[in-house]
């Protein structure tokens, strides 16, 4: 127990100030002084755009456009940034009523502090603008992505505030108080050397991280377009931006609006938050014209389609020969095999006609062979054997109807004996005549 209240003990009271402001680089003509505030801003940069590049890119954005948006969006910002702190906080640039009395020098010099923030959003738009065009993207999509990387880099520019010991908050007695150097030039005059006052580059630095998570929950919940997201963030910033402008003790151009005198930042944050806000509900209320994409009418990549030398019709044409010259080889195959078949079934008949002993029933069946051979059909594919078709008795019975006399026994023996293949259509069949004979044929035994 002792142990953690020493511990305790040993934890400041307070946010010390800064002992480190920045380093000197040397140069044969002098050095180069780096601030910190500087590399603040820089590492707000660097965040914010990693972290849109990536919402970017999940959009179907073209790869490398945010770098391509970003090199002029970035230094409109920053001119626009540092012209609206020169009016919001004028007396240290014109003097006091703008009596002259300022140093006009100081305005370029952004290393000693001083962006407004919706200076560098209306410039920084301005910037982008220019670069959405010349990429051929929307720039409300765009705005849309960067709304939470600018948020981001919003909370990490603000600790440039911290090293600069500028932009704080009145006096507390908290413990998270933030010390300033009593010999800082920004030191309020008048008051204890021991004052703390409020951090008010924390809380608009933790502000902004929450917003971060914020816009990011609710754009992947609603999926926010055409402007809406950077709406939600515009109302976000400046609901933290009002309460946390109204702490700050440094001087301000005052502005009087019904009766209510109050620094030139907290009207304007008032007047951006009900500006977002109506812009989020008209833009809610319009009914989408055209499908969500963020290229520019006009502007959408060609589909990539395969790269075809030679069209369907002329490849279909080219394939045709090879499968006509397929279908003749099959043809002649075909119509050989037929050849082969009649010749065969001829050659079959005739052998049965001399040992039938007729010698004119053999002449008829070579000369019905040799026709039907010479008058088979080109389409003609396969000639099938009798026998597949017709039993051994239709045929018999069919003999017995088409000739005037009894058959002969070995007649239909040799037609059994050679398969029963039977001629095609149209041709008398072997060994018997197609007209009455001119002698009866003995009877062979079995004839029924």
């Amino acid at each position: 127990m002792q142990s953690v209240l020493h511990a305790a003990a040993m934890i400041p009271a307070s946010i010390p100030s800064p002992s480190w402001s920045g380093f000197d680089i040397p140069l044969p003509w002098g050095a180069l002084r780096i601030h910190a505030y500087a590399l603040c801003i820089l590492a707000g940069i660097i965040a914010g755009l990693w972290l849109t590049s990536v919402r970017w890119a999940r959009r179907g954005a073209p790869e490398g456009s945010v770098w391509d948006i970003a090199i002029w969006a970035i230094p409109f910002g920053i001119i626009g940034g540092r012209l609206y702190h020169v009016f919001s906080s004028p007396d240290a640039y014109f003097g006091p009523g703008f009596d002259g009395t300022g140093d006009l020098s100081l305005i370029p010099q952004i290393q000693r502090g001083g962006l407004g923030i919706w200076g560098a959003v209306l410039l920084g738009a301005v910037g982008a603008w220019i670069g959405c065009r010349r990429a051929g993207v929307k720039l409300t999509a765009f705005m849309d992505a960067a709304a939470p990387g600018l948020l981001l880099a919003q909370a990490i520019g603000r600790w440039g505030n911290y090293f600069n010991q500028e932009l704080f908050g009145g006096p507390t007695t908290l413990p998270w108080g933030l010390q300033i150097d009593p010999n800082n030039p920004n030191f309020p005059a008048g008051m204890p050397a021991e004052t703390l006052f409020h951090p008010t580059f924390l809380y608009e630095s933790l502000w902004n991280l929450a917003g971060v998570l914020i816009l990011l929950a609710l754009d992947r919940r609603f999926s926010f377009r055409r402007g809406r997201l950077f709406c939600v963030y515009a109302m976000y910033y400046t609901l933290g931006r009002v309460w946390i402008e109204a702490m700050r003790i440094d001087d301000a151009e005052q502005i009087s609006l019904f009766g209510i005198t109050t620094r030139l930042n907290v009207w304007t944050s008032i007047i951006v938050f009900a500006g977002a806000l109506l812009a989020f509900i008209l833009l809610g209320l319009r009914k989408r014209s055209e499908p969500d994409t963020v290229f520019l009418p006009g502007r959408e990549p060609a589909e990539t389609k395969p790269v075809d030398a030679t069209p369907a019709e002329s490849v279909s044409d080219e394939t045709k020969p090879a499968e006509t010259e397929t279908h003749a080889a099959a043809t002649d195959v075909e119509r050989t095999t037929a050849a082969d078949r009649t010749t065969d079934a001829a050659a079959g008949a005739g052998a049965a006609a001399p040992a039938a002993g007729v010698g004119t029933n053999e002449a008829r069946a070579n000369d019905a062979a040799e026709g039907e051979r010479t008058t088979v059909p080109a389409e003609a594919t396969t000639i099938r054997h009798a026998d597949t078709a017709v039993s051994d008795s239709e045929s018999r019975a069919n003999l017995r109807n088409n000739q005037s006399g009894p058959v002969r026994a070995s007649e239909d023996a040799d037609k059994d004996s050679t398969g029963g293949t039977a001629p095609a259509s149209g041709a008398p069949a072997a060994g018997v005549s197609g007209r009455q004979g001119t002698g009866t044929a003995p009877e062979a035994e079995g004839t029924k």
